[in-house]
């Protein structure tokens, strides 16, 4: 199922909520790795499987998951080669006693439950194996009656740690010792017996110093009268390590041997917590099996979106019989987007095999694929608008859309301009339509209400909206195209009625007021310095422009040419420039006397005194022409 289609319906979320009814992390999990089955088959199955699992709770209430635990880490690192710990142990001899419970509590409920009942054949029982565990292992530790000779071993220690404290009890004792004992206790360290003795008297006590406590003060001494008794408590301490490994290892292979079919029963019993989740769900929103197709036909009853709190207004909807197109039309913040969103993780919901909130008589589709094109998917990162990223996103959806295949548009071809945006919507609509599709979408656009009243497959639906209170009503009504309300609501929020009255003539006639402002408070340039918007001004030779892509000044050369271009004298250079682009600044009668030629603006100083120099004969000036001329000569 497409990713962002679970995200965008939130269906995460609602997985989520079911989890939070598992017992242990072996049904979490398989929530988790959950997804929306393709299959009518498997989805029914599923569902059998949640209803069978209400049915029990609703008939003893109680389902025994003690001991229910997720034992997979252990049997991992018994895979490993480990040797199990007590505690570990004692973990895996609650999961099997656990395993036993739901077999026994299984058995009989073959009228009630089938497929549940079915499952708990699968489950092995290892009753002798949690007997051997029980009986060698109490608490966290090997317990003493595991082996006769672990017991021997333990009776010997608590002789010798006997012989221990009462060769201590007398050292405290002893009057001798007085003086240099800190205080009158036995303290064990580092798993030895010590004494507390005085620093200061640190070298007339006879033993091992074992511990200096923090300040100096105090060292704690072994006295060497247990010094033997030490070493053979040390002896014994070793035999009752060894002891243990074999009692533990004997344990850990009766459980490595019986690992297949334990692993079975880790299987079944995640099934059953994820079933019973399902069911304390169902339980929770009072939810029912619907029933269910895959040809596209949704008729939904009285329900309610999964994640929505409070006192709801339950969704009738239907669509993949009459008509396989439903436009959504009304009122923002109506609820149109509301209702894609519920029907989408409805679907979703039942394609996992969860019940829904919904009425008897309810029957939900199967869909191969579910795509949804909802919300604000701007994308800075990619550079992409709104709308552009709705443009990318319904693309991938047409190119990947069959038969099988729920669609969900909110505000479709929004965006944009309105009419490329309608036409655009309706093409794709189409689209969508010819390969099949069950397609819901919403709009504000007349035109896509239009063609869906005018289209055999489509249909118009309304959100409700109670006008006199600007309250949504959140009730879908099918058959009928809903307004956008927002010159009403214009009204309602203090926009003046007379603004209002233009807002109508200019929806019916498009016949819009484009006569100027009068007594407008804006300051005019003089009179010479603006164009008149009826009457174009027409650049003449010498007029002095301000050129706007340049920020600078330039003069005219030649007039408008018939694409609007003129030639301009910029900085010793000719350009074209469009008359768009330039402003006038100074008109050339008022720059230059009457009279004057204009022409020499554009020829350089040293163009004109050449011109004065052959007028009056200059011979220098006739060799330079000379030299010209055989220069040119010479070049061509």
């Amino acid at each position: 199922m497409n990713t962002n289609t679970l995200n965008k319906l939130q269906y995460m979320e609602l997985k989520e909520i079911v989890k939070s009814y598992c017992v242990s992390g072996l049904g979490k999990d398989l929530i988790d790795k959950l997804e929306p089955s393709t299959s009518l088959k498997v989805v029914d199955q599923r569902l059998d499987e949640t209803t069978e699992g209400r049915v029990l709770l609703d008939t003893v209430s109680h389902i025994p998951l003690e001991g229910v635990f997720n034992i997979t880490n252990i049997i991992d690192s018994m895979e490993k080669g480990a040797i199990l710990e007590p505690e570990a142990l004692t973990t895996l001899c609650n999961f099997l006693r656990g395993c036993r419970k739901i077999k026994e509590f299984m058995k009989g409920k073959e009228f009630y439950a089938p497929t549940l009942s079915l499952y708990g054949d699968s489950i092995t029982e290892f009753k002798s194996v949690e007997e051997e565990i029980e009986f060698a292992i109490r608490g966290s530790v090997v317990d003493s009656n595991a082996s006769k000779e672990l017991k021997k071993i333990r009776r010997h220690i608590e002789i010798t740690e006997g012989k221990i404290q009462e060769k201590l009890d007398n050292f405290l004792k002893s009057s001798s010792n007085k003086n240099y004992i800190q205080d009158f206790f036995i303290s064990k360290r580092k798993d030895r017996y010590t004494i507390p003795i005085k620093a200061a008297y640190k070298n007339y006590v006879s033993g091992t110093i074992v511990e200096t406590s923090s300040k100096g003060s105090t060292v704690f001494i072994e006295p060497s009268i247990i010094a033997k008794n030490t070493v053979e408590l040390v002896e014994l301490k070793s035999e009752e390590a060894v002891e243990e490994y074999k009692i533990l290892s004997y344990l850990t292979g009766l459980i490595y041997d019986n690992l297949r079919a334990i692993k079975i029963n880790i299987e079944v019993m995640a099934e059953y917590d994820m079933i019973f989740a399902k069911a304390k769900y169902s339980r929770e929103i009072e939810g029912i099996k619907p029933k269910i197709n895959d040809y596209g036909y949704i008729n939904l009853i009285k329900g309610k979106h999964p994640l929505l709190k409070g006192d709801l207004v339950p969704l009738d909807f239907r669509i993949g019989v009459d008509y396989r197109a439903l436009i959504i039309t009304g009122p923002n913040a109506g609820g149109k987007t509301v209702t894609l969103k519920t029907i989408g993780l409805l679907t979703l919901a039942v394609q996992s095999g969860f019940h829904i909130s919904a009425k008897e008589g309810t029957e939900m589709s199967i869909f191969e694929k579910v795509f949804v094109d909802i919300g604000d998917d701007q994308s800075i990162e990619n550079s992409l608008s709104t709308f552009s990223s709705h443009i990318k996103n319904l693309a991938e959806i047409i190119n990947s859309s069959n038969r099988s295949t729920l669609i969900l548009c909110d505000e479709i071809g929004s965006g944009t301009e309105p009419n490329e945006g309608a036409g655009l919507a309706i093409a794709i609509l189409e689209e969508l339509y010819h390969k099949g599709c069950i397609i819901m979408a919403t709009t504000h656009y007349g035109e896509i209400k239009n063609f869906s009243e005018s289209h055999n497959d489509f249909e118009n639906a309304a959100m409700q909206f109670k006008s006199d209170t600007l309250e949504p009503l959140y009730k879908l009504i099918i058959g009928k195209s809903g307004e956008s309300n927002a010159l009403w609501i214009s009204k309602k929020m203090g926009i003046k009625e007379s603004i209002l009255e233009r807002a109508r003539q200019y929806i019916e006639s498009k016949n819009y007021n484009l006569d100027l402002i009068k007594d407008s408070k804006i300051k005019k340039k003089k009179e010479e310095e603006v164009l008149s918007s009826k009457e174009e001004y027409e650049f003449k030779t010498g007029d002095k422009v301000f050129l706007i892509d340049h920020n600078d000044y330039g003069i005219v050369y030649e007039a408008e040419d018939r694409f609007n271009n003129i030639k301009v004298l910029y900085k010793n250079n000719f350009i074209e420039i469009n008359i768009k682009r330039i402003k006038l600044d100074l008109k050339a009668e008022d720059l230059y006397p009457e009279g004057y030629d204009l022409s020499t603006l554009f020829v350089s100083y040293k163009e004109r005194k050449l011109e004065r120099d052959i007028e009056r004969g200059s011979k220098k000036a006739l060799k330079l022409i000379q030299k010209e001329i055989r220069n040119n000569r010479k070049s061509n």
